[in-house]
């Protein structure tokens, strides 16, 4: 306890040194923990995006899997379509549970946005969607009057940000007259908060794409049919399935390369603060060579010696280390705001997920580095002769 005092009061000693040092340390523990805060989030985010699209299976016109993949998960991106023959030739499928078409439609309006333009994804769907997503809930209003009319449900985000209530009046760029909305949704933390649903009939004859869907929603009756539902569609052309193992897959294959990115900046990283940390130490004890000879001579051990000097390195390692998971915790949502800014896709939801056991694991992270940064510095301490140092001056 008592060498854990002196190595207090050293620290305290030269306090701009041992600031810049914990400030070194810090920020290499905050990019460490915001980095595998992110992986863990951004991962948690995107499977829960696509556990909500409620679908087990999705069938689209023949393209890109990341696209489609990218199209189930946020709308717009490669828009191919298909005949609406394939989803009457399977909706029948004894093998079916659940089943909805949908036809996406992406609309640009220069406009808004303070001039800067912006897109409005449009969803013509049936009412079967709810059957499918039975967590959609009605903020106010209600489903479409027919399925032909000129009527719009607004997701939660697309009602704030266009400021629309329920029977308000809503214009489309490029669509002649206007539309009312009939409903709007409360919040579901997917990409359906920032949706424009209509009727599917009424998008397809809006866009002169009659007969046209991009999508057809499929929820088995057992999961276990999916291999063969798959391999019962591959030979119909124009078409690929697309199952919910398959996108979270590819998720897990683009997370994981992406860790291998991540783990070499956090590694950086620390090993930066680890040199940091040494030439510190080994400056400090250039300084007090004179007064670790003092010590010795009044009868201090060389081991006693070596502690002292891990004592100092691991306060130095812990203190910094708390300061930068303060600093990550504090600042998680500014650098989630960035993310979304910088990423062609964000999913909703905490992108930067800071957990109690990260924090813990990265305080031991941070003694561990204490007492190997300190190693070497503590050994040429405990070595040092006591009369050779007292000879030195200071």
């Amino acid at each position: 306890m008592q060498l854990l005092k002196i190595a207090f009061k050293n620290l305290k000693r030269r306090k701009v040194r041992t600031l810049l040092t914990i400030a070194g340390v810090g920020i290499a523990s905050a990019v460490f923990v915001s980095l595998l805060g992110f992986q863990r989030g951004y991962k948690e985010a995107l499977f829960r995006d696509v556990d909500k699209m409620g679908y087990q299976v999705l069938i689209t016109a023949k393209g890109c899997p990341y696209e489609a993949a990218t199209l189930m998960l946020k709308g717009g991106a490669g828009l191919r379509y298909m005949e609406e023959t394939v989803y009457n030739q399977i909706v029948s499928d004894p093998r079916i549970d659940k089943i909805t078409p949908e036809l996406i439609q992406v609309v640009y309006d220069p406009d808004k946005n303070e001039g800067r333009g912006s897109y409005a994804m449009i969803l013509g769907v049936e009412k079967r969607l709810l059957e499918l997503k039975p967590w959609i809930r009605f903020k106010s209003g209600g489903w479409f009057s027919s399925d032909t009319s000129r009527e719009i449900i607004m997701g939660y985000e697309a009602a704030e940000l266009e400021q629309r209530l329920v029977g308000d009046k809503f214009f489309i760029r490029g669509v002649e007259g206007d539309f009312t909305v009939i409903g709007i949704l409360e919040r579901t933390g997917t990409h359906d908060d920032g949706t424009i649903f209509m009727p599917l009939h009424t998008v397809q004859s809006l866009f002169k794409l009659d007969k046209k869907l991009t999508g057809v929603g499929i929820k088995l009756k057992d999961v276990s049919m999916i291999p063969d539902f798959e391999e019962s569609l591959y030979n119909v052309p124009a078409i690929q399935v697309i199952s919910m193992a398959q996108v979270k897959g590819t998720i897990l294959g683009l997370v994981q390369s992406a860790q291998v990115m991540v783990t070499a900046v956090a590694a950086i990283a620390v090993i930066v603060a680890v040199f940091g940390v040494i030439n510190t130490l080994l400056m400090s004890i250039m300084e007090r060579t004179r007064e670790f000879g003092m010590f010795k001579s009044v009868g201090a051990s060389g081991m006693q010696i070596f502690i002292l000097i891990l004592y100092e390195t691991i306060l130095m390692c812990v203190v910094a280390t708390l300061s930068g998971n303060l600093i990550v915790f504090i600042g998680a949502k500014w650098v989630e705001g960035i993310i979304r800014i910088t990423l062609p896709y964000a999913p909703y939801g905490n992108l930067v997920v800071i957990t109690p056991e990260l924090m813990i694991i990265s305080i031991f992270g941070a003694i561990l580095i204490g007492v190997l940064s300190g190693i070497y510095p503590a050994i040429r301490a405990s070595r040092l002769s006591p009369v050779e140092a007292i000879r030195r001056e200071e």
